[in-house]
Order: structure tokens, then C-alpha cells, then sequence
């Protein structure tokens, strides 16, 4: 368990900063998770998505960081706070972790997602001794898998995960960190 006065630090990469949620971002993370367009392409964001929910969400980080548990960050660009986006572990464990991530669609084709994927994964090795990446894609998500072939982590297998009441068909990929 991390202490209460141990905050979750900040990242930053060459164009973004990686920040803790607040309260005060639900507004926006139900404007931009709740387009139709990040529900087709991810396996766990409905639509539609509520300001409620999104304080939901956002309110369970700070327990899953002090656990040791996962990680999730907002992501900005450099020189301005409102969020974009969102990359995190949702799972870390036995120095695994389960990489998630969504972006705004406004943000989308200008390599944000990957460049947040390598600063919290190299962070993350550094500060939570991660050895091992997991991930996955809808099998539809063509942006997701190209982000990952970027991150260059192996494909091991499609899979049928169950979200939202529905059984949705995921490319798996997990590989090792160098």
C-alpha cells in the first residue's frame, strides 16, 4: 500500500502531460468518451456515458494507486489542462500489467495514444518494476493495432471477452519488456 501523502506523480512526455483525474474533468470525459465512435472501438466504454459515471470512474483511481493495484492517468497536452484522453493500467499485478487506453476522437491520427503508451509503460518499469505488457483490441480497432505494433508487443491470440452484456472478439497481444 502506498501512503495517503504519496500523491500519484505526474508525467510528462515530449507533447503531452500525464495527469490524475479530478472531479472537475467528468464533464469532459463524458463528452469525449461518450461519442459513438470510442464505444464501437473499446470494449468497456458505453454509450451512452454520463458525467455520472464518469465520477464513478474517476473516484476509484486513487484507491487502485494506493493498492499498488494499476494506474490511471489523464492525458494533456503540453500547456493546457483539459484532457484528451486517458491511458492507464487498469490491472497491475506480479509486475504485469493490462494497458488500457481511449482518446478523444478531435485527437486522433497525431500519435498522442502511443506517445502516452511509452511514457507510463517506461515510468511504469521504472517505478512499479513492470516487466510485462498485456493488451488488447477489438478486433475492428485498427488505430488500437497499430499502437500496439508500435509499442511492439507480440500477438498471442484472439479471445471472446464478455463487456457490457455483450461477447465482444479481442486480438490479444503480451509480451515481455526489454
Amino acid at each position: 500500500m502506498r501512503p495517503e501523502s504519496e500523491p500519484q506523480p505526474v508525467i510528462e512526455t515530449e507533447r503531452l502531460v500525464l495527469r490524475p483525474f479530478l472531479l472537475t474533468d467528468c464533464n469532459r470525459i463524458a463528452e469525449l468518451a461518450g461519442h459513438r465512435l470510442i464505444a464501437e472501438m473499446t470494449a468497456n466504454i458505453p454509450h451512452p456515458y454520463f458525467p455520472s459515471m464518469a465520477e464513478q470512474w474517476v473516484s476509484s483511481h486513487n484507491a487502485l494507486y494506493r493498492a499498488n493495484a494499476g494506474v490511471v492517468y489523464a492525458i494533456t497536452l503540453k500547456g493546457e489542462d483539459s484532457i484528451i484522453g486517458a491511458v492507464s493500467f487498469p490491472t497491475l499485478k506480479d509486475n504485469c500489467g493490462l494497458l488500457g487506453y481511449w482518446l478523444g476522437v478531435p485527437y486522433w491520427g497525431h500519435g498522442y495514444t502511443t506517445e502516452a503508451a511509452k511514457g507510463l509503460v517506461a515510468y511504469s518499469q521504472l517505478h512499479f518494476g513492470l516487466e510485462k505488457l498485456q493488451v488488447m483490441h477489438l478486433v475492428t480497432n485498427d488505430r488500437s493495432k497499430s499502437v500496439i505494433r508500435k509499442l511492439g508487443i507480440p500477438y498471442i491470440e484472439n479471445r471472446f471477452i464478455r463487456a457490457n452484456g455483450y461477447e465482444r472478439e479481442v486480438c490479444y497481444y503480451e509480451g515481455q519488456l526489454k
